[in-house]
This record gives C-alpha cells, sequence and structure tokens, in this order.
C-alpha cells in the first residue's frame, strides 16, 4: 500500500516538473518570437521608430558601398607608402584629394605590387564600417515625441555583397517603449539595393585583361612612337635637338587624349568612325555599364630617355665625315630607348555608383613590361648605386673658380647614379655636396648645370676624398657666314678636344640656324659652302671577289676559296656641290665671346662644280684653304 503511494506521489511530481517545463519553454517562445521582427505583429506606433531603425542600416549599408566603390575596394586603405625620385608612385592614386590604392604599381624601389582587394575583403570592411555606425543612428526626433529608444552593441553584422543588392544581418538589441507599448528585438534583416557587386565584377575582369594582355601598355607604345621621337631620319645636315621636357609635355598631352578614347565592348557608346574600333577593347560579352579611361597631366609620371644629356636629346648628322661631305648630301637617323611609367584609372559606373581602381602603366625600353605575376619585380634601380658608402666632397666652380650649384652623378663602366646637388654654403662660401658614392675605380664624375657644358671627370672612389671639378660657361652667339648666295647653303662644325680626353663638336647648319653656344678652348673649325650641282653620276656594275674558307674538313685547316659577285652602282644626282669652305685652329678666350653678340666666319670660295671631278677638286681645296673669324 505505501509502495503505491509513494509510486502516486513520484508521478504527480514529474507531471509537475513537465507542466513547469512547458510553461517556462512557452513563456520564452512567446518573448524570442515578440523579440523578432518575424512571426509578432510589431506595435504600429512602434513601427516608425523601427522602420527608421531599418532605414539608417540601408543609409549607412549604401554609404558604406560607395566608399567602396570610390576607393578601389577598401574602406580601411592598405599602409601607405611613399613613392621616390627614381619612381614617383606611392601606393595611392591621389584623385580629387581623395587616395585611392592602386591594385597594380611600382614602389619606390622599384618592386612591382599588387593589392586587388577581394569581395570577402569588402563584405569583411563593410562589416566593421557598419559596427561602428549603426549604433550611432539618431533617434533624438522619436525621443522629443515620447519614444524612449535602448539600442545596445551589436554583436555581429554579416553583409553579402551580390550583384544588384547587398544583403545585411544585423545582431544588436533594440527596445522601443511608448506609452503602455514596448517592443524588443535582437536579429534585424535588410536587403539593400546596390550594383557594387556587379561593377566589382566588371572592374575585376577589366583588370585581368589588362594584366594579362597588357592593352594599356600597348596603347601606350602606340602614343610614345606617334608623338615623341623614337626611330627614324630626316634628310637635313644639321643636327636634330629635342628639349626633354617639352618631349615630355607632348607624351603627357597625347595619353591624356587617347587614354579617354579607350572602350571595353558594350552599348554604352557608338562608334562615330570604323577605325575608332582600334580604341575597344573585347571582354567577351557585350557591356552595358559605363566604362571610363583616365589619366591626368597631374598625376605622377617617370620618364626617362637614352640618349639625353642636359635636359636635351641630340642625334648628329651622318655625311659630314671625310670622304662623304664632297657629296653635298646628308641625314640625321636617331634612336631613343625610353623607360615610361604612369596612371591610368579605370571607372565603372550606372548613374551615380561607381567602382574605380588605378593601375600603373610600365613601358620598359619603348616595349610593354613583360608578363609579371604582380608580386615580385627585380630591382629597376642598380645594384651598384644601391650600394653608396664612400663619403666624397664634391666642390664645384665656373672657369674663374667662382661656386656655382651643380648637379651631380657618377658613371662607372656603363651604370649611372644620381648622386645629388651641389649648394652654396653660406659659412664656407663654397658650392659643395657631401655624399656616399659607390666604391669604384676609374669612373666618372659628372656635373651638370644650366648654361654651364657638361663637365666629366675621371675619379677613385674605394677611399674617402674631395673633388674639385669646374665648369664651362656657354654664351650663345649670334651666327653668320660672309658672302653666301642666297640659294647656298653651309655647314660649320666646331671641334674641341677637353682636357679629360672628350671631344665636343657643335655643328651649325647655315642659314637654318643663325646662333651657336661655345666655351673657352682651343677649337679646330671647318666649314663647307654648297651650291646647286646638278651633276649626273653615271651607275656601274663591278664584280667583288673575296676569299672563303672551303665548306667541309679543308675548311677547318684554313683552306679557302674565292667567291665572287656582282656589285650594282645605280645612277645618281649630286643636287649639290662644295663651292667654298676651309679650316682654321682657333683659341677662343672666354672674355672674347663674353664681350662678344656675334661671330662671323668668312670661307674662301671656289669655283660651282660642273661635273664629278670638280667635286673632288673642290674638297681637296678645303684642307688647304682659311677661314676668316671675327667676333662683333
Amino acid at each position: 500500500m505505501t509502495s503505491n503511494n509513494q509510486i502516486n506521489k513520484k508521478g504527480q511530481v514529474t507531471v509537475f516538473i513537465i507542466l513547469a517545463i512547458i510553461i517556462v519553454a512557452g513563456i520564452a517562445v512567446y518573448f524570442l518570437v515578440r523579440g523578432n521582427v518575424f512571426g509578432q505583429t510589431m506595435p504600429k506606433e512602434i513601427e516608425p521608430v523601427y522602420n527608421y531603425y531599418l532605414s539608417c542600416i540601408q543609409d549607412e549599408t549604401q554609404m558604406g558601398a560607395m566608399i567602396l566603390g570610390q576607393t578601389a575596394g577598401y574602406i580601411e586603405r592598405p599602409s601607405f607608402s611613399p613613392g621616390s625620385d627614381f619612381m614617383p608612385f606611392s601606393s595611392q592614386l591621389n584623385f580629387l584629394g581623395n587616395g585611392i590604392p592602386y591594385w597594380y604599381y611600382v614602389t619606390g624601389n622599384g618592386i612591382l605590387k599588387e593589392q586587388v582587394s577581394t569581395k570577402d575583403n569588402m563584405q569583411e570592411q563593410l562589416n566593421d564600417f557598419l559596427a561602428e555606425r549603426v549604433s550611432e543612428c539618431d533617434f533624438s526626433k522619436f525621443e522629443s515625441q515620447g519614444f524612449r529608444v535602448e539600442l545596445g552593441n551589436v554583436n555581429s553584422i554579416t553583409t553579402t555583397i551580390l550583384d544588384n543588392k547587398i544583403t545585411v544581418k544585423v545582431n544588436q538589441e533594440i527596445a522601443i517603449n511608448f506609452e503602455n507599448s514596448t517592443w524588443r528585438g535582437t536579429t534585424h534583416s535588410k536587403e539593400v539595393s546596390s550594383n557594387l557587386g556587379k561593377l566589382y565584377n566588371l572592374a575585376r575582369k577589366i583588370y585581368e585583361k589588362q594584366k594579362k594582355d597588357m592593352f594599356l601598355e600597348n596603347y601606350g607604345v602606340d602614343v610614345l612612337r606617334l608623338y615623341t621621337p623614337v626611330d627614324g631620319n630626316e634628310i637635313t645636315c644639321s643636327p636634330k635637338v629635342w628639349i626633354t621636357n617639352a618631349v615630355r609635355s607632348d607624351l603627357i598631352n597625347s595619353l591624356e587624349a587617347n587614354v579617354a578614347a579607350i572602350k571595353v565592348s558594350g552599348s554604352y557608346y557608338k562608334l562615330k568612325q570604323e577605325d575608332h574600333k582600334y580604341f575597344v577593347q573585347d571582354l567577351g560579352e557585350e557591356v552595358d555599364a559605363n566604362v571610363n579611361f583616365m589619366y591626368s597631366r597631374y598625376w605622377p609620371m617617370k620618364m626617362e630617355v637614352n640618349p639625353s644629356e642636359d635636359g636635351m636629346m641630340r642625334a648628329d648628322p651622318v655625311g659630314l665625315e671625310e670622304g662623304l661631305g664632297i657629296l653635298g648630301f646628308c641625314y640625321v637617323p636617331y634612336h631613343f630607348v625610353y623607360d615610361v611609367a604612369y596612371p591610368v584609372l579605370i571607372q565603372v559606373y550606372y548613374d551615380n555608383e561607381m567602382f574605380q581602381l588605378p593601375v600603373v602603366v610600365i613601358i620598359d625600353k619603348n616595349k610593354p613590361r613583360q608578363g609579371l605575376n604582380g608580386s615580385a619585380y627585380a630591382n629597376a634601380v642598380p645594384e651598384l648605386c644601391q650600394n653608396k658608402n664612400t663619403k666624397i666632397n664634391v666642390y664645384s666652380y665656373n672657369s674663374v673658380l667662382e661656386p656655382i650649384d651643380a648637379n651631380i652623378k657618377f658613371k662607372c663602366f656603363d651604370t649611372s647614379c644620381d648622386i645629388g646637388k651641389t649648394r652654396f654654403d653660406n659659412n664656407t662660401g663654397e658650392s659643395v655636396l657631401s655624399a656616399n658614392f659607390p666604391q669604384c675605380v676609374n669612373g666618372y664624375l659628372i656635373a651638370s648645370a644650366t648654361g654651364y657644358k657638361t663637365k666629366k671627370m675621371i675619379v677613385s672612389t674605394v677611399k674617402e676624398n674631395s673633388f674639385n671639378i669646374a665648369l664651362d660657361k656657354l654664351y650663345k652667339l649670334n651666327f653668320a657666314i660672309e658672302d653666301l648666295e642666297s640659294s647656298d647653303y653651309a655647314i660649320v662644325t666646331f671641334t674641341k678636344n677637353n682636357t679629360d680626353g672628350t671631344t665636343d663638336a657643335i655643328t651649325v647648319t647655315y642659314p637654318e640656324q643663325n646662333t651657336v653656344e661655345l666655351s673657352e678652348g682651343q677649337y679646330e673649325i671647318k666649314a663647307y659652302v654648297y651650291s646647286d650641282a646638278n651633276i649626273n653620276l653615271q651607275g656601274e656594275t663591278s664584280q667583288k671577289c673575296v676569299s672563303v674558307p672551303i665548306s667541309g674538313v679543308a675548311g677547318m685547316f684554313g683552306a679557302t676559296e674565292e667567291k665572287c659577285f656582282d656589285l650594282d652602282i645605280p645612277d645618281q644626282v649630286i643636287s649639290f656641290g662644295v663651292s667654298g669652305g676651309g679650316k682654321q685652329n682657333y683659341y677662343i678666350a672666354q672674355s672674347e665671346i663674353e664681350n662678344s653678340k656675334k661671330i662671323i666666319i668668312t670661307p674662301d670660295k671656289f669655283s660651282v662644280p660642273r661635273k664629278a671631278e670638280d667635286l673632288q677638286i673642290n674638297y681637296n681645296k678645303l684642307e688647304t684653304s682659311g677661314l676668316g673669324i671675327v667676333f662683333e
């Protein structure tokens, strides 16, 4: 009996425990459902406040998406690294005062780097951005109406960037009270209309095509060859001279116009001319978004060109050498090698939504850069120039030992390093540069200054030392040839042997050129005067024979045989022939040129050549004829 009672009591206790669990669970479910936006009707008087909270999430999401699009997929930018004189690109492009991280650029010390933002990275940065901003939603408007809003800390935020929207899930407690109504929530979801994902995907496709095909570099090479002197020749006896800064300016203007013309295949434009297809890049799909490529003259740019010196690019004529000047024909061949780097900003956009990213375009020795993986690039700074470890003092003067400021370079074998610039020191009254040089035996110390002839000096830098280098001042003089007929022209060369073993040759074609820059020194001055000749040189065919090794084993032991071939020389017409000239050794003193404004040269006159024999006779006379030289 007792046993049955105990069993009944235990059963009753079990029932009560089960009922208690059900009640507690029911209450928990009630508040859980009531505390979320789904499954529970929110009091109507609470809805405006909660809708504002959701709109705050939406506005901040749109703000974050706009920042991501404006700054190449970054809200928190990568650490900043500056550029250098060698490579002027920092890790960010300054566009309208906003730093946009490069996806592809060259560091100040020549390392090629890639910093592409991924979609996962964008979502993480947007999560962090919203976590800070959502807690700052301003409910003061509602609080003035009697609402009491309690906003807790953000526990988590999850965003997903899709093509046409961004989904946002916020885990944050919010309690809203108004009179007798109370509502509490912890999990909130919002879909925000945005094309960020679609624009990013398109930008990424363009970037991958550029990285693979280097189409921006190819356009850059075409612009370089169209608008700057690269390869070619001109029929003239005058040296061709280009101002490097002027060439740079022409290149900048041309890039600004041509980069803006680049398109990708799509429906956002119409080609006015068939040949404009040259500017269209095929992505394998028709793009409906707008795509813009931009380069600005105000952005950093690297341009180095060789050969060049003292801000000038010079090409000398061929045909003035001994034996060729007799023909009165000369031409100027030129070949310049460029290293160019400049930024291009790629923009894709719909109306007021945009994604933009900058890349650096690199042209290496007149060719597009080699395809690289974007993580490493051979250091473009020569190794010699990276190891400057010998302290050297350089003092720079003019020819009368007055201090002048000069740019200093050091050349060892075929490597040239920029060292710095001498500066006037008020304490010592000297223009001096104290700097570390790379170690080298019998290298060249090179000093240059505006208005002075560049000076080279052989020095060794294996130990600490001081060097004095004097630059000769250049004087610009008007130039004239006396007794020249209206149809004649003259070529005058000023050849000067320098103390450093080098030779300067200055060529003037008159009357095309009527000025010349000279410095003090001993010159050989030679003049050729050419007149209309119209001499026919009859062509001929001759046989040329040479000895060549015999094929087979005998040839290995030096056996030869004679091979002959015909040499055809076509008919030629000599339009101009030597009709005067001469040469003169003359020492030009500084006192003579600094007090003069003009140099006048009077050559000997010969008869105008009428046949081929006259050409040789007149050419021989040049060696025995003199020149009259007068400074005014």
